[in-house]
């Protein structure tokens, strides 16, 4: 079934029957990937009286009440004053962007919203982290329950902003009562060209394995992630959510399904080189993400599943859609290939680049200290 007109959703959210409709939601990073994707679920919902879409730039929802800021700017309370929700998904999680400065917008926006949203009176604010925050461990359980402790560390991308967002928001009830905050957990997330360091290992011509490690794979497409979002903003369900595809796929599964052939390399290599390489910046991941793609960390999602919630997609059909995403990129020890690197790579493997990228590395140094 198609999606109501634009200006159709705009008349129905500004109804002049408020007593008829459910919250008035405000959504910060409207205009982009999963931001964008819920701003026009919730536009199209019944059980929404208003949405109000805030970003840097104007988004493509017409239904919606645009405000263009920086989230850090405190301004940005006033934008808010009449909401009852807030959804803050203005996050920079790039691969490319300068850690320093993907921390002061995180960390800094994250604060922003929660006390601008206290001090107008929004009674709740949902925050989109990731699983990842569980950590990715050998002894890990299959699967973990939302209470599990968080024992992730900074190494990977973003997480040390993602775990600083988990502290914010635990404290933020005792700084500001009456406001109620709940935290969303995704699993790998797929879809509308997300591009994450464990997307792009889908896109080497290898799947890289570590010896000795125990992957497991689980995925969260993000209109599945929407659709949780939707349940948190009307308080179907609260507090600390984890969300993904049902169950997960062992490395063999994602290797058959995938039709990507394996290459297993000792630990201390594969760690060794990411990190050299990572260190002099040859590539953008640095050595904490391989983890994620050693150890476990799926998540139950009891909490949704209790409240009625189910995932629409399967671990399989996410996949499906993540290597049609990917067809025709190549990428090595995460970093993005051109048209020859990517010839010269399919040709001799992807332990050949990443071991071959350390050699040059290497002789360069030595060439340095010789002149």
């Amino acid at each position: 079934m198609s999606s109501p007109d634009p200006q159709v959703r705009a008349a129905r959210n500004q109804s002049t029957n408020p007593a008829a409709r459910g919250p008035v939601v405000a959504v910060t990073g409207a205009a982009s990937g999963v931001g964008a994707m819920l701003t026009e679920r919730l536009a199209a919902s019944e059980e929404i009286k208003q949405v109000i879409a805030l970003d840097e730039r104007r988004g493509e929802c017409e239904a919606a009440q645009w405000h263009i800021l920086d989230v850090r700017d405190p301004a940005i309370a006033e934008k808010l004053r009449g909401a009852d929700v807030v959804v803050h998904l203005a996050l920079d999680l790039d691969l490319e962007t300068d850690p320093a400065a993907r921390t002061a917008y995180n960390v800094r926006g994250t604060q922003t919203v929660l006390t601008a949203a206290a001090a107008v009176g929004v009674h709740r604010v949902v925050l989109c982290t990731s699983a990842m925050v569980y950590g990715a461990l050998p002894d890990n359980e299959l699967p973990l329950s939302e209470d599990a402790e968080l024992r992730a560390t900074a190494e990977a991308t973003g997480v040390g902003d993602l775990l600083e967002i988990e502290r914010l928001a635990r404290r933020a009830p005792r700084a500001h009562p009456g406001l109620n905050v709940t935290v969303v957990r995704p699993a790998v997330l797929v879809g509308g060209g997300t591009d994450t360091a464990l997307t792009r290992y889908f896109e080497s011509p290898r799947l890289l394995v570590v010896a000795g490690s125990r992957p497991a794979w689980q995925f969260c497409h993000l209109e599945d992630l929407c659709s949780a979002l939707e349940y948190a903003v009307l308080e179907k369900v609260d507090g600390e959510l984890a969300v993904g595809c049902d169950g997960w796929l062992e490395q063999e599964e994602i290797e058959e399904l995938s039709g990507i052939r394996r290459m297993e390399l000792p630990s201390a290599v594969a760690l060794g080189a990411a990190a050299r390489l990572h260190r002099i910046g040859l590539t953008p991941s640095p050595a904490g993400d391989l983890a994620y793609t050693m150890y476990p960390w799926v998540v139950s999602g009891s909490r949704l599943h209790d409240a009625g919630w189910r995932p629409k997609w399967t671990n399989e059909e996410v996949l499906a859609e993540l290597l049609e995403e990917v067809a025709g990129r190549h990428t090595v020890a995460g970093r993005r290939l051109g048209r020859k690197d990517a010839t010269a790579a399919g040709a001799a493997g992807a332990t050949v680049a990443l071991l071959g990228a350390a050699a040059v590395v290497r002789r360069a140094r030595k060439a340095r200290r010789r002149i």
